[in-house]
């Protein structure tokens, strides 16, 4: 049979008598050194634990995002934007579809300026139909074999941008 407890239910616990304070030991001497002990190895314990090395927090950091284009930079990119890609023009083919690829990354001061249109299989992934396009971030060297240098295709990005009358974004 269970036996009950002599608290009633719902009815906190209380002490009967005020805990000294100290690390363990009372003014009058009562606690011997050995009680005391415990408490100083629970105390050592927890000020090992509030020492531990904290990691560092990882600083935060954009990315791919890079810092946002300026104004000036934002309408270069969107006249850019709107040519077709480069280096479909330099195969004989118009793609309208395309991204723009920035030539020096995407944090460093004027970084926006340096952008190339280019359609999917020329910036990111190589074109498995016959056109056999191939892309600059996978294969860079033949890529430049083929069409220039990165800086060359942003001149005749520039010149067709004057062609057609936003000399204003160019100079």
């Amino acid at each position: 049979m269970m036996r009950r407890s002599p608290l009633k239910q719902g009815k906190p616990l209380q002490r009967k008598k005020a805990m000294s304070r100290g690390a363990g030991f009372s003014r009058a001497g009562t606690k011997t050194p050995a009680a005391g002990a415990g408490l100083l190895r629970v105390a050592a314990v927890r000020v090992r634990e509030t020492k531990t090395p904290k990691l560092a927090k990882p600083m935060k950091s954009r990315g791919m995002k890079g810092r946002p284009p300026t104004a000036e930079e934002a309408r270069f990119m969107d006249r850019m934007g709107k040519l077709p890609c480069i280096a479909c023009l330099k195969d004989g083919w118009t793609n309208k579809v395309i991204s723009l690829h920035h030539i020096d990354g995407r944090t460093k001061p004027g970084a926006h300026f340096l952008v190339l249109p280019l359609c999917g299989p020329h910036h990111q992934q190589d074109d498995s139909d016959p056109r056999q396009r191939i892309s600059l971030h996978g294969r860079k060297k033949p890529f430049q074999a083929r069409y220039g240098t990165e800086r060359d295709l942003l001149a005749e990005c520039i010149e067709k941008l004057k062609e057609q009358g936003d000399v204003e974004c160019v100079t």
